[in-house]
């Protein structure tokens, strides 16, 4: 009988000759949990079209975002972190360096490229969290060293995006030498008049927030970014009090008065240009 015994076939495609789709055609919100398809993001600047939320996204997709047409010219590419201290944790810190350069093609945790905005020109420095948690390493620190050296001596404003877990334990005291490096050349940027807009994105935490990142002249962070030093988790153990809700977000920050503004990344661009505008004038 056809009910308990199959006549024709279902089917019929052979294991080996069946798609899948390509890895990176659509993600899923980390938030709403809807799928998104890749040529969505891009149209929506990597925010999901349901709910807002902001995706983790790297300097290639920032400069694609703010840089006019996609035009702009990386400085200092080459610059690759040393391994001075022969570090050794699971694997050798000059090998986890040369595995994480291959996965991600970048050289290091940070890009940094010059280009307009809206017709203004503009120096950014943007750091990549897929490169060992966007960790602040001594290549870090010598582009954005360079980068405001750039910005000095073109007089063109400065804008630094971060997203980091923090220091770079593999260097030890370099990486932490980079906070009052990074300090100091910033102080040189306000002497000369030159201006500086500090974007903080989702993380921002560690030595990165106790430096660089806190010190703009206009202080911008994107909707939901965790920004903080130390996680949740480290200060409740250390204060023995419950945190209040929505603690180390950028809402929480901006409510007491850490940050000037939080701006959605499809306006990100129109926002800066009319601060650089403003700037000029």
């Amino acid at each position: 009988m056809a009910w308990f015994k199959r006549e024709s076939k279902g089917i019929t495609t052979s294991t080996e000759d069946k798609k899948e789709a390509p890895d990176g055609v659509w993600n899923k919100c980390p938030d709403c949990k809807r799928p998104l398809h890749y040529t969505e993001q891009v149209e929506n600047q990597y925010v999901c079209h349901y709910c807002g939320y902001h995706l983790r996204i790297g300097s290639k997709e920032y400069f694609s975002v703010l840089f006019d047409n996609n035009e702009f010219t990386e400085l200092f590419a080459n610059l690759r972190s040393g391994d001075p201290l022969e570090f050794v944790d699971t694997k050798k810190y000059s090998d986890r360096l040369k595995e994480t350069m291959a996965k991600t093609g970048l050289k290091d945790a940070i890009r940094a490229a010059h280009g307009l905005v809206d017709g203004m020109p503009l120096m950014v420095a943007c750091m990549d969290f897929n490169f060992i948690g966007g960790s602040m390493g001594s290549v870090v620190g010598e582009k954005i060293a360079r980068s405001i050296d750039y910005s000095i001596q073109n007089k063109v404003p400065f804008l630094m995006i971060s997203k980091s877990g923090g220091a770079r334990m593999m260097e030890a005291a370099f990486s932490l030498m980079q906070m009052a490096k990074t300090s100091a050349k910033l102080a040189l940027l306000g002497q000369a008049g030159v201006p500086y807009i500090s974007l903080l994105t989702d993380p921002t935490t560690g030595g990165v927030t106790a430096s660089y990142a806190m010190l703009g002249d206009i202080n911008i962070a994107e909707p939901g970014a965790l920004i903080g030093f130390a996680g949740p988790r480290v200060i409740k153990e250390t204060i023995k009090k419950d945190l209040p809700k929505g603690f180390q977000t950028a809402e929480f920050l901006q409510e007491h008065g850490f940050l000037d503004f939080i701006v959605d990344r499809r306006e990100m661009k129109e926002k800066l240009a009319s601060f650089l505008k403003m700037m000029a004038n």
